[in-house]
């Protein structure tokens, strides 16, 4: 019998590896992305179905270990049964359970649509591989996919939920199997894996690696385990996350014993996945930067796989985009006019503007009930593709913006008649008209007092270029961070005027959303202080590196069909008024908050403790800006839009029934990505620069920043007995050569009494229990 996954090795080529028990197959089905990507194809997301897990079952590897060409079948034949009418679906799946002791029925599965089948059963040795397949066709009656009937078909695999029946028969490796594989085993050690990562050997990648963070030194006795560990949460990236890829391109520093360098990679495995961070992808573009500098290397083909890593890193700027389940109409829009790379970036600047466009919702997040006030920045280099979400957040716009410029005309007739009547006993009087879209480009009176003629209703600021904003502001950007720390929890804003001439403002409430985009550069000038909470009142977005990124054949545009549908929502938030409770979405807060709590302690790291609570409240509301554009959908979908229109009209209630409902899953998953997505991101441009604040009042300008997080926590590292001098070496390599013996103190103190660690003599501790990333014990 035979289980082989499918991978990608060098240059593409696809390779098997095989599936020893019933437990590796279903962690296999089972992860997180597998589960994401099913949905998505279910949806009708074509484009993610390559990303499925891939089994081939019905023959041997070639001596190489790769799937093409081979001829050698194995005992067990995979079936693929395509295109069954919806009615009959469960009929032919009963019909194969009630044959499956006289087909030798191994496994059976929903197809990836959801349309089919796809099962194993035991190969009948005197039949061919087609003949096995129409054997198995009659007995069943039923066609099979006369297109899939070669030994090296691969089947796209679903998860556990499609699973219908699995026998671990299917897991015993026949002799002839394990004969054919024993001289690529070297020693029966590890199976055959690649030697490189597109084009670069791992042997490369890590010597690169030691030179750039370890001063050209690879691990010793005394810090092997941390070293180690670091290296391998790293290239877990580029080893498609396989513990055994792992352990074969991963050495055994200064006499480590293949078990503790288990215990490290193992450790690294179980740290939640994030985008492959910065050091590494800086590793990989020195490595490719010596080869290219190294006629000899270049000569013998060593690093010129040049495409491929560039494409490796472009797809991995899609992880969170990979990860966002189905969005709904509007924001699904906005993300196909700025491509799948700008997808986050583009969603945290509509949100600020979904917020202010239902202007009448209030949302309970910890008993507070607020407005959605969100203050976003969109930060990247010059030419990163920034200037695409103009005309999405315009789009968005367009009807508020139409009312503004009538108002703005009126403002500019009152001028022309107050100028007329420059000398005249009466003036004309000054309207006090609601324009809510304002510029950035303007001063702190004039911005106040547009702040305070919005009627009540949220006001919406927009600029691509950020570095205006730090130019015109430069000398008041003090009031400015007030008005917007203001503006983000709804608080009172009073200005009293310097002059009788200038207008004095009061505003009980102010609600004002602004999305800023600009250069990182601009993001330190308009956010230079670390202490006063503006920085955590802020959603950071940060655009993909594309430095090396090929012109796209067909570059992203806004097309006027993705416009109308944008309008189409935004002309019907503004119908939906009132406050709503969310007990789902505020559960599912709560439980991130209490995941990032358990880490950051683990961690000793109190930069991210401060970032989760706020980002928990943006995630909230974001999240709730996405779910409002599901409901406007479904009444699009049902109605129409002068019908929806109609209904909200005569049901002001009925969005906040619809709403509740659409706490799904997939929403509630979407919250998830948006607060890893907007943590990674805080901590990526102002980790260090918070550090530096609570400890001195002079902000470093360094941007070699380091990412360190869920990455890097001491708790992890630790052996399960450990000492307390073990735990201040971890400290010290994590958070620095200024960490003292009393601060780790505070952290074993911490640890102790939140139940994570007991201490067994003097100096010594133990792990109580393992405790998982979502807060669950294991």
């Amino acid at each position: 019998m035979s289980v082989f996954e499918i991978y990608k090795g060098d240059g593409g080529a696809k390779f098997m590896r095989p599936i020893h028990n019933r437990e590796e197959y279903l962690s296999r089905r089972n992860s997180e992305q597998q589960r994401q990507t099913l949905e998505a194809v279910r949806k009708g997301d074509e484009r993610k179905k390559s990303r499925l897990l891939q089994m081939n079952y019905s023959c041997l590897p070639n001596e190489d270990g790769s799937l093409k060409g081979s001829k050698t079948i194995s005992t067990t034949v995979g079936m693929d049964i395509d295109h069954i009418a919806p009615e009959e679906l469960l009929n032919v799946k009963e019909r194969i359970l009630s044959k499956k002791d006289e087909l030798g029925l191994l496994m059976l599965e929903e197809s990836a649509r959801g349309k089919g089948y796809h099962l194993v059963f035991k190969r009948r040795p005197e039949l061919s591989q087609e003949e096995n397949l129409k054997w198995a066709s009659e007995l069943l009656n039923v066609a099979y996919d006369a297109q899939a009937k070669d030994i090296t078909r691969v089947f796209f695999t679903t998860t556990e939920k499609e699973l219908a029946f699995l026998d671990d028969a299917i897991f015993d490796i026949s002799a002839e199997v394990i004969l054919s594989k024993e001289p690529r085993n070297q020693g029966n050690k590890k199976e055959p894996f690649p030697s490189e990562y597109n084009g670069i050997p791992y042997r490369d990648i890590i010597r690169k690696w030691w030179e750039l963070y370890n001063e050209g030194k690879e691990p010793v006795r005394t810090n092997r385990d941390v070293l180690t560990f670091e290296l391998a949460v790293n290239l877990r990236h580029i080893c498609g996350f396989d513990r055994e890829l792992m352990d074969a391109v991963i050495p055994c520093y200064d006499g480590f014993s293949e078990t503790q360098k288990m215990k490290c990679i193992d450790s690294a495995l179980s740290e939640k996945r994030t985008q492959m961070p910065k050091r590494l992808k800086d590793v990989l573009f020195e490595v490719r930067r010596d080869y290219m500098n190294s006629p000899s290397l270049s000569a013998n083909g060593k690093g010129g796989d040049y495409t491929s890593l560039e494409e490796a890193v472009q797809e991995d700027e899609r992880f969170y985009y990979n990860r966002l389940p189905r969005m709904p109409q509007g924001v699904r829009e906005s993300i196909e006019a700025v491509g799948p790379a700008l997808s986050m970036p583009v969603v945290t600047a509509i949100c600020p503007a979904i917020g202010m466009l239902a202007t009448g919702v209030k949302l309970d997040v910890h008993g507070q009930k607020k407005g959605l006030n969100l203050i976003s920045y969109i930060a990247g280099d010059f030419a990163s593709g920034k200037g695409q979400i103009d005309p999405v957040i315009d789009a968005w716009l367009g009807e508020i913006m139409a009312l503004d410029k009538m108002y703005q005309q009126q403002e500019e007739d009152w001028g022309r008649k107050k100028r007329a009547a420059k000398n005249k006993k009466e003036q004309p009087e000054e309207p006090k008209l609601p324009v809510r879209c304002l510029s950035l480009n303007s001063t702190v009176a004039k911005l106040a007092e547009r702040l305070a003629n919005t009627e009540g209703k949220h006001a919406f600021s927009f600029t691509p270029e950020a570095d205006t904003v730090a130019q015109k502001w430069k000398s008041a950007m003090s009031d400015f961070s007030v008005m917007l720390r203001q503006s983000y929890d709804g608080s009172k804003f009073d200005r009293e005027a310097k002059s009788v001439e200038a207008v004095n403002v009061h505003i009980d409430h102010l609600l004002w959303n602004v999305c800023m985009c600009g250069t990182p550069d601009a993001l330190y000038r308009v956010v230079s202080n670390y202490t006063d909470g503006f920085q955590s009142r802020i959603a950071v977005a940060r655009t993909p590196d594309n430095t090396f990124a090929p012109l796209e054949d067909k570059p992203y545009v806004l097309t006027d069909r993705q416009q109308e549908r944008i309008q189409q929502i935004a002309h019907l938030l503004p119908l939906m008024q009132g406050v709503v409770e969310l007990p789902k979405l505020e559960a599912k807060g709560r439980q991130w908050v209490e995941n990032e709590r358990l880490e950051t302690i683990k961690n000793d790291d109190k930069v991210r403790a401060r970032q989760r609570f706020r980002i928990c409240v943006t995630a909230q509301r974001m999240t709730c800006c996405i779910m409002l554009c599901r409901v406007a959908e479904q009444l699009i979908q049902k109605h129409g839009v002068n019908g929806a229109e109609k209904l909200l009209k005569q049901k002001p209630d009925l969005w906040r029934t619809m709403l509740q409902k659409a706490q799904t899953p997939q929403m509630l998953d979407t919250y998830e990505v948006v607060a890893d997505y907007l943590m990674e991101t805080a901590l990526y441009f102002f980790r260090d620069r918070i550090e530096a604040a609570f400890q001195s009042r002079e902000y470093n300008g360094n941007n070699d920043r380091r990412r360190m997080g869920k990455n890097d926590t001491i708790f992890e590292r630790l052996d399960v007995e450990f000492g307390f001098e073990g735990a201040f070496q971890h400290a010290v390599s994590v958070k620095g050569a200024n960490t003292s013996r009393n601060t780790v103190s505070q952290m074993l103190k911490n640890w102790k009494k939140q139940g994570l660690i007991v201490q067994t003599e003097a100096g010594r501790y133990r792990k109580v229990q393992e405790v998982c990333h979502y807060g669950h014990v294991s």
